[in-house]
């Protein structure tokens, strides 16, 4: 059977932060060699608000970055045209239009890994692994093989925070890539953790818990963030497992502005913190807010 070598990009954005597991297991066991752009930095941000529309969101500026630093050193570039991780459930509008949005805008692209992925089933996964995996061999029992294999690997990563022994803690609530991109957010999970601040995120709870509060709601999410954030803040707040809520969101994040008002009227007073972040975003202020977040809590905390 023809196997073809490849060098694969992956830019190190988006959803890679999740499924870096399974991305790169399954491209490593298809014979290919995978080059990962580096994290986050000042170079890469350049790059993508250079290429990318004004309009977009940091996370999709990003992005286009990451794909521009390594474009010229692959042969096959990862564009995940993500579509549904649940049933019945959709994410990010942007997600669906990545991969025309980056060769619209990005001059001189290599060829693209850019069907449309659906993960809520084995079933609905099949034609992008089959798709994806004919680009490198035509063997498709090796295709199956690396399907299980890269399935395997994520299973047993576990993702997400759950701090212990700090006398206050706060959910850390947003995108995953919000969370995990150190530059986008200028560290600050280490901020607040050097503030004495316990951080938790969505992983740290059950899919169970999230679900009982989403049937709260008068109407089922049409988002998947949407709903995990929102299950997620309400349930750690109702239940007294967190002293706060910082919910990390992207400027112009249509999505992000729903769900912080569905979480304010929920919970009331209950103490929230929203971080805007764009390209814009100066440190100074930031850290300035956070300091001030943990003054209040500690306060609150000593009554």
């Amino acid at each position: 059977m023809a196997v073809f070598y490849m060098i694969v990009g992956i830019p190190n954005g988006l959803l890679y932060y999740r499924y870096s597991p399974f991305i790169n297991t399954f491209f490593s066991e298809l014979g290919a060699e995978i080059i990962v752009s580096p994290p986050t930095n000042k170079s890469i941000l350049n790059l993508g608000t250079k290429y990318c529309v004004d309009e977009a969101c940091l996370p999709i500026k990003i992005f286009h970055g990451h794909v521009a630093y390594i474009k010229n050193k692959c042969d096959i570039i990862l564009i995940p045209r993500v579509m549904q991780l649940n049933k019945k459930e959709f994410i990010c509008p942007k997600f669906c239009g990545l991969p025309e949005m980056i060769k619209n805008n990005i001059p001189d692209m290599p060829k693209t890994i850019s069907a449309p992925i659906y993960t809520f089933s084995k079933k609905s996964f099949r034609p992008w692994i089959k798709s994806t995996g004919l680009m490198f061999t035509k063997n498709y029992l090796k295709i199956i093989s690396a399907y299980k294999k890269a399935l395997k690997t994520q299973e047993n990563f576990k993702p997400g925070i759950k701090d212990s022994g700090f006398p206050i803690n706060v959910a850390l609530v947003g995108h995953t890539y919000n969370i995990y991109d150190n530059f986008a957010n200028m560290n600050v999970i280490k901020k607040l953790n050097k503030l004495g601040i316990g951080l938790l995120t969505t992983e740290s709870l059950e899919k169970i818990k999230i679900d009982s509060e989403v049937k709260e709601l008068f109407k089922r999410p049409f988002w998947t963030f949407a709903r995990n954030c929102y299950g997620f803040s309400t349930y750690m707040a109702k239940h007294k497992k967190i002293n706060g809520i910082i919910y990390i969101s992207s400027f112009s994040c249509g999505i992000d502005s729903i769900v912080i008002e569905l979480i304010k009227n929920k919970l009331g007073n209950f103490p929230m913190l929203i971080l805007k972040i764009d390209e814009q975003t100066g440190e100074a202020g930031f850290d300035t807010r956070i300091e001030a977040f943990s003054d209040m809590l500690k306060r609150r905390c000593a009554e």
